[in-house]
């Protein structure tokens, strides 16, 4: 257990492409020669959590590391990494940026200021930890899903244009690398896949989600609602109802067919060694967000040029019980007050790994 001092990047870093990207058999092996050889690219766009320096004069003292940890999808860095050194069927990009930045699974803005305004707004509305409505306005949001300050209420408009100014510069130098390597690489999938290099192709947003929230003493004890747990394992989503299908809803249409969300759903069971069938759901809580749905419109408009070719083109979201992920004795240590985080256990993230490489292998064997 750490000191619970938030975790900071050095003002001014800078990512590159190149260091967010992971393949296996790096040394051997370029990216494009990943890239022909794999047929699935994975995406974790709240993997990261140290926070850029620059940012850290805006965040509300009480934003323990707990907190800014709690805040992320950490646990998916260290599986996601350790996936794509053993799978070379697979190519994964990961955010190095916390979602505090600005969350790249939700609808990109062209100015985040009149979106954080309001966002302001509905937490003064609010009151202080208050349950509040941030749907719509929260690719950067003041207070965490647990409801504590994580942003500092500017004191005047100039420092609003300061702190607006500051994420929008720390941005361009790790959460933009993100998303342009993101789309580049699903573009460059998508079109090695029109030329014949394999007959399907799908793209693959992974997360986690913890099924407690935090107290005020940092215990993360607070049950969810039943109807926002997730399942002993992982939600699988391709925004269709419980079963995959299309809900009917115009404009919104299922980002991977029905039937192979069942069978990637089937294979998860088998990799995961479930028990219980249900430990593996479909769109339950989450239908999945921007990044399957920004791809699969993108598929939609290689549709007809996919056809011709043969080729199959899905988006699809992992949602994994933190809990799971982290495993027992992590997970009891954040059911109790404190500030700091955990430390991983290797040999376990070595476990999730090859149990996703051996889920898409079961996927592809039961779709080929």
């Amino acid at each position: 257990m750490d000191d619970g001092v938030r975790v900071l990047t050095s003002a001014g870093t800078e990512f590159t492409a190149e260091q967010i990207t992971h393949w296996a058999d790096r040394e051997r092996r370029g990216l494009e020669q990943a890239i022909a050889e794999a047929d699935l690219l994975v995406s974790a766009p709240h993997a990261g959590s140290a926070i850029p320096e620059e940012l850290d004069e805006f965040l509300a003292p009480e934003f323990t590391r707990r907190l800014q940890f709690d805040y992320t999808d950490v646990a998916t860095e260290a599986v996601v990494r350790r996936w794509a050194e053993i799978d070379p069927r697979i190519v994964a990009v990961v955010n190095p940026h916390p979602r505090m930045v600005r969350d790249p699974n939700r609808a990109r803005p062209d100015d985040i200021r009149p979106q954080l305004r309001e966002a302001f707004v509905r937490v003064a509305a609010a009151g202080p930890m208050n349950r509040v409505d941030l749907s719509g306005v929260d690719p950067i949001r003041p207070v965490t899903f647990s409801f504590f300050p994580l942003i500092r209420v500017p004191a005047s408009e100039d420092e609003f244009e300061r702190m607006a100014l500051a994420f929008e510069e720390v941005a361009a130098r790790g959460l933009r690398v993100y998303e342009d390597t993101r789309d580049s690489l699903l573009e460059r999938f998508v079109a090695g896949s029109l030329r014949g290099e394999r007959g399907a192709f799908t793209t693959l947003s992974f997360h986690d989600t913890m099924n407690t929230t935090t107290r005020i003493d940092g215990a993360v004890a607070v049950p969810r609602d039943a109807k926002d747990e997730l399942p002993d394992i992982v939600a699988l989503s391709n925004r269709g109802d419980l079963l995959g299908e299309d809900r009917g809803v115009e404009g919104d249409p299922v980002t991977m067919a029905p039937e192979l969300l069942r069978e990637l759903a089937d294979a998860h069971r088998i990799g995961f060694r479930a028990e219980r069938a249900d430990a593996v759901k479909l769109n339950q809580p989450y239908l999945g967000s921007q990044e399957i749905t920004q791809a699969s419109a993108y598929f939609r408009s290689r549709a007809d040029e996919a056809a011709a070719a043969g080729v199959v083109l899905s988006a699809v979201q992992a949602e994994f019980r933190r809990e799971y992920l982290l495993g027992d004795t992590a997970t009891a240590v954040l059911h109790e007050p404190g500030d700091g985080w955990v430390e991983y256990d290797a040999s376990h993230v070595d476990e999730l790994a090859h149990a996703c490489k051996s889920s898409w292998d079961a996927f592809r064997a039961a779709t080929a």
